[in-house]
């Protein structure tokens, strides 16, 4: 039986031939994950289980990445949790401050995820990993005590849409434009449930992490996941970071999907999701005059080192506009060691913004760059529902960091390619 990319790893992760749409599997595990908001429940749960210890101690990542560094005793309460809890059960991947990173930029630089892989993790965003040709998608925590029990989850079967990409971006457009501009068409409950599978003649053109930032906001647009087949691009990241070898599926030619959408890559503009949902886009001509008060540069979505290189690359030798607060969060530390040495946060600094530890923070609302009422923020996260990043009367727009960077100096949301590059 034909089968997607998608099915193909649920079907062998469940030890079957071939699976379809619906079915309800139960599939072995590669990898779970946890963040300090959503392990802490996970690990009451597992307690409830009555097993001593988890399943495989090696396929287990706990990251306190949302609340970290502590911003109240409630957040040091949690990380205490999760600290203990690794200790105990000898849990091997276990990133605490001065080794952490946002979960999902971190898990794949360390080496964590493979193509192949079947990944849960306790946050909506794990379907990050599908840039690597793995299947992972978020779950809630009770999946994830079920996961660190017994090394194995339930899953039904997703239909699957299949985006065939041409072309390649034009500068100063990237995966985040990509991904805004689908979810403007199809609407944040266009793939409910199903697997997004980009494919076609335009995805080498695509960088790792323009696919990272993609897969990243499937969940945006309701899928159960999103996914890349693996190619020389994603190879290469793969022989970089992990030592396992790639297990590659292909779609074989006549497997079903529910819709196809071809996407011309060439025509795609500058685009920004105003609020309150990702599928309220408009392409940078269409944005009229927004003036905003931050600019958020970060988050699992767009914290990349080729993220903090555009945006350096904008405002070298300039300065931020002194009504807007701009705030750029580097994913890991290892990112943020990198961008030291190239000397993009000396141009950071020097242009007025802030550089902060690597963080959710303000992508949640959490801490570290909260929003009062009235205010606006343009921010290369990847979620801007009402109150998303502080007061309900505040409005986030989401947009991709050239965006960002540009709006930052402007004062209001800005053109990229209006910017004078030094």
């Amino acid at each position: 039986m034909s089968m997607t990319m998608t099915q193909k790893i649920l079907a062998f992760h469940a030890n079957k031939e071939s699976v379809v749409p619906g079915k309800l599997i139960m599939a072995d595990l590669d990898l779970v994950l946890g963040n300090d908001i959503t392990a802490p429940v996970a690990i009451n749960e597992f307690a409830k289980f009555g097993v001593q210890e988890v399943f495989d101690k090696s396929k287990i990542a706990l990251v306190p990445d949302h609340f970290t560094p502590n911003k109240d005793i409630k957040a040091a309460m949690q990380c205490k949790q999760m600290r203990l809890f690794a200790a105990e059960q000898e849990i091997e991947h276990y990133f605490e401050i001065g080794q952490m990173g946002i979960e999902h930029a971190l898990l794949p630089e360390q080496g964590l995820v493979n193509a192949g892989d079947l990944i849960i993790g306790a946050d909506s965003h794990t379907c990050t990993y599908g840039a690597l040709g793995a299947f992972s998608t978020g779950v809630g925590s009770t999946d994830m005590a079920g996961g660190m029990a017994t090394g194995k989850a339930w899953f039904k079967v997703p239909a699957a849409l299949k985006f065939n990409l041409r072309g390649s971006l034009q500068p100063w457009v990237s995966g985040k434009d990509v991904i805004l501009h689908i979810i403007g068409m199809i609407g944040v409950d266009g793939a409910l449930y199903k697997s997004m599978e980009f494919c076609g003649e335009g995805v080498a053109s695509l960088s790792i992490d323009d696919r990272f930032t993609i897969c990243n906001m499937a969940i945006e647009a309701g899928a159960k996941n999103g996914i890349f087949g693996v190619d020389e691009v994603a190879l290469t990241y793969l022989r970089e970071h992990c030592q396992r070898t790639p297990v590659i599926y292909e779609a074989d030619a006549d497997a079903r999907y529910e819709k196809t959408y071809d996407i011309d890559l060439s025509v795609i503009r500058p685009t920004v999701s105003f609020p309150h949902l990702p599928e309220n886009t408009r392409t940078i001509d269409e944005v009229g005059e927004i003036k905003i008060d931050q600019v958020v540069i970060g988050s699992c979505t767009n914290g990349r080192i080729s993220d903090l290189r555009i945006a350096a690359k904008l405002l070298n030798g300039k300065k931020v506009n002194p009504t807007v607060r701009t705030i750029v969060f580097p994913a890991t530390q290892q990112i943020y060691l990198q961008a030291m040495e190239e000397g993009l946060l000396k141009i950071f600094v020097e242009a007025g913004a802030v550089v902060s530890t690597p963080t959710c923070g303000p992508c949640l609302g959490g801490h570290m760059g909260i929003l009062a009422e009235g205010e606006r923020a343009v921010a290369t996260t990847n979620r801007n529902f009402v109150g998303r990043m502080g007061h309900p009367g505040s409005e986030v727009y989401l947009a991709s960091p050239a965006v960002a960077a540009a709006s930052a100096l402007s004062g209001m949301i800005a053109n990229p390619e209006l910017v004078e590059v030094n």
